[in-house]
C-alpha cells in the first residue's frame, strides 16, 4: 500500500510493515493516536508543517546484556563516529525512565499504603479494646458458663466469634465501597483495576487475620476466669 502524508505531499510513501500498539504518551496512559514511522535517512532539513526537522530531538534505544550504566560513553562514541556534531544527553536506563514516568502514581501509592496501615492498626486496637471491655463486663457470665460445664474452647470461641462478626460486616461494606470507588482509585494508581479479585481477596483475608488475633487476647483472658471466685461474688 502507498500513502501521501499531508505534511510531506512531495512524494508517495510505501508501507513496508505494521507495528503493534505502543504507549505513546506514557506507560500509565491508554490514549491512542495514529502514528507513522519512516526511516531517519528520509528526514529532510528545513521547515515542514510540524516544525524544523533539523531541530527535533531523536531518541535511540539500546538493548544490551552488560550493565547499562557502563554503556553511555560507548554509545556517545558510536554516535560521534557517524556525526561528531550531534550532542548526546539525557542517557538513562529504561527502569529509571519508567520510575520517573510513574513517580506521581508511586507517591499516591505510598500515601495510600501509609493511610491503609494506620487504618489497619486502628481497627486492630479498636477490636481489642472493645472486646477487652466486653469481656470485663461479662466476667460473671463467663464464670457461670464455665461453672455449668462450658469448656475453655467454648469460651474462646464465643469471644472470637463476637469479635469477627463486626469485622465481617465491615468487610462486606468495604468491598461494596471499593467496587463503587474503584474507578477513582484506578486513575490514581498505575496497574490497579476495578475488578482486581486477588487484591480484594488478599485484603479480606488480612483483615480477618488481624481481627482474629485482636480477638484472641481477650478470649484467652476470658478463659482464665476462676468459676469459684465468680460464684462467691454471686
Amino acid at each position: 500500500h502507498h500513502l501521501t502524508l499531508s505534511f510531506f505531499p512531495d512524494r508517495v510513501r510505501e508501507v513496508v510493515g505494521v507495528v503493534g500498539d505502543v504507549k505513546q504518551d506514557g506507560v500509565d496512559s491508554n490514549a491512542g493516536m495514529s502514528t507513522v514511522y519512516w526511516p531517519v535517512a528520509q528526514y529532510k532539513p528545513g521547515v515542514g508543517a510540524i516544525g524544523p526537522w533539523s531541530a527535533r530531538p531523536l531518541t535511540m534505544v539500546v538493548r544490551s546484556t552488560t550493565p547499562p550504566q557502563a554503556l553511555t560513553a560507548a554509545i556517545t562514541n558510536a554516535v560521534h563516529q557517524v556525526n561528531k556534531d550531534i550532542p548526546v544527553d539525557n542517557a538513562l536506563t529504561l527502569e529509571d525512565f519508567v520510575n520517573t514516568n510513574l513517580s506521581q502514581q508511586s507517591f499516591n501509592m505510598l500515601l495510600l499504603s501509609i493511610f491503609a496501615g494506620l487504618a489497619l492498626l486502628l481497627s486492630a486496637v479498636g477490636i481489642y479494646s472493645v472486646l477487652a471491655y466486653a469481656v470485663r463486663r461479662r466476667m460473671r457470665e463467663i464464670g457461670l458458663r464455665m461453672a455449668l460445664g462450658a469448656s475453655l474452647r467454648d469460651v474462646v470461641r464465643m469471644v472470637v466469634v463476637q469479635g469477627l462478626k463486626p469485622t465481617l460486616l465491615g468487610v462486606v461494606i468495604g468491598l461494596a465501597g471499593a467496587l463503587m470507588l474503584g474507578r477513582l482509585v484506578s486513575s490514581l494508581i498505575y496497574g490497579v483495576t476495578t475488578r482486581d479479585l486477588m487484591t480484594y481477596l488478599s485484603v479480606t483475608v488480612l483483615l480477618v487475620i488481624v481481627s482474629f488475633f485482636a480477638s484472641l487476647i481477650p478470649a484467652v483472658r476470658a478463659s482464665r476466669v476462676d468459676p469459684l471466685s465468680v460464684l462467691r461474688e454471686e
